[in-house]
């Protein structure tokens, strides 16, 4: 008789799986409950900032530590914070923010931000130093993702815009069990104001089949192959999916943007179910 088939060693193995399940269960049971001890949608919780990165500049990486080593964030995909901090009058000031970070980077979130010259609590992040705390609530937001739901999409993020599409596009691609394509057009005025441009390159190598990303600039630099001035309809016709049942397209921008690609995507036939505003 085989090892495996004698009934005292289908027990050992019986007992092991089961011994492996409850391991596994209670791993995710005690992780879920580490995820929720960080995140609080009623109220404000510091998390200390542990290494600012400058990437131009108006632009820094914050990172910020979370209770634990193995703690993570909590926060679902697509959904976002508020951070609360002061701005050059001392008067409190509360703004949402999309982490660049996911679930996957245990203990630490980060944030990409665009410090604009009168921008309230850009003023906030511009004196925050390592060592500082950062007041955080959340999740806030109305999108719920599950994978496969959709078989393609198509998204619209101009400027800082680019944080919620990136951090969606990085959740889809790095599951396995999720097939989900992704086409982006990203706006900005200047090459340099291009946010996440060496991570999203990173995601077009990695991914060629599933992620595809168009730039747009309003003034491109001389030598450059991607699309010039606004967003045009022709532009949403050639890089994002076509209207269908299966496909959705997010949008992302200043106010301004986000009106015309709504008008741009109901000339093109897309419902709106079919869309999301972040």
């Amino acid at each position: 008789m085989e090892f495996s088939e004698r009934p005292d060693a289908q027990l050992i193995i019986g007992v092991a799986v089961a011994a492996v399940a409850v391991g596994a269960t209670a791993y995710f049971y005690f992780s879920s409950k580490k995820s929720k001890v960080c995140l609080n949608p009623e109220e404000f919780r510091a998390f200390k900032l542990v290494k600012r990165t400058q990437l131009s500049h108006n632009v820094a990486k914050f990172r910020f530590e979370l209770p634990t080593p193995t703690s993570v964030l909590g926060l679902p995909i697509g959904q976002h914070i508020s951070c609360r901090g002061k701005d050059s009058q001392g008067e409190e000031v509360v703004k949402p923010y999309t982490p660049t970070t996911l679930d996957s980077d245990i203990g630490y979130f980060e944030l990409v931000i665009k410090m604009y010259p009168q921008g309230r609590m850009s003023h906030h992040f511009r004196e925050m130093r390592e060592g500082d705390y950062m007041e955080v609530k959340g999740p806030k937001g109305r999108f719920k993702y599950q994978p496969g739901q959709v078989r393609a999409f198509g998204m619209l993020a101009g400027g800082s815009g680019i944080t919620p599409m990136f951090q969606v596009a990085r959740a889809i691609l790095e599951n396995p069990n999720d097939a989900t394509k992704v086409h982006l057009i990203y706006a900005n005025v200047t090459y340099e104001d291009i946010l996440l441009k060496e991570e999203l390159e990173g995601l077009t190598a990695n991914y060629p089949d599933r992620f595809k990303v168009y730039y747009v600039l309003n003034q491109p630099p001389e030598e450059w192959s991607g699309g010039v001035g606004f967003v045009s309809k022709e532009m949403i016709q050639t890089h994002c999916p076509a209207p269908a049942d299966d496909i959705k397209i997010l949008r992302c921008g200043p106010p301004p943007m986000n009106k015309a690609m709504a008008a741009h995507l109901e000339a093109l036939g897309y419902s709106p179910e079919m869309q999301f505003q972040f």
